[in-house]
């Protein structure tokens, strides 16, 4: 794949170039990790940023993605209750469906698993996954009983 010399609007490394023009615009942690677990195929492990890939190759492309997905994991498996359920509420709030059908499809399905990196230890993964689904589960059962409209199913911050 040809690569083409960055212009002056772009970063000179694909993390400095993710970071600019992309992840710093997500304004929440969860999201950013939602939005580069994302780009990891679900059959090889190899993750694609066609943006990123044509700046600076494939490989670079995909080496930095990975790092990335790491780094935010780990900091957000990190964060305390208290903040990990601040930072839910900022990246639900950012969502254009009913926060009561994101939360119970979220619980059917726990699609969320795949937001684990593919280094994350066993007992890293259970700890991301319980901590969602109490997140969740503490959030949902806040949320009004006529929370069908999405106006009145805005989070708010349950654990303090």
């Amino acid at each position: 794949m040809p690569r083409f010399k960055p212009k002056a609007g772009l970063e000179r490394s694909a993390s400095g170039d993710l970071w600019k023009n992309t992840l710093s615009k997500i304004p929440s942690l969860f999201g950013r990790l939602a939005y580069v677990s994302s780009l990891r195929d679900a059959n090889s492990g190899i993750y694609r940023h066609h943006g990123l890939s044509i700046v600076f190759g494939r490989d670079e492309s995909s080496r930095t993605l990975c790092e990335y997905h790491e780094r935010a994991f780990f900091e957000w498996l990190n964060l305390s209750l208290a903040d990990k359920s601040a930072d839910l509420t900022v990246y639900f709030g950012s969502l254009d469906d009913p926060l009561r059908l994101v939360l119970d499809h979220w619980l059917k399905t726990k699609s969320f698993v795949q937001y684990a990196p593919s280094v994350a230890r066993p007992m890293e993964s259970e700890l991301f996954v319980q901590d969602l689904e109490a997140l969740i589960e503490t959030i949902r059962n806040g949320l009004p009983a006529d929370s069908g409209d999405p106006e009145s199913s805005r989070p708010e911050s349950p654990v303090r």
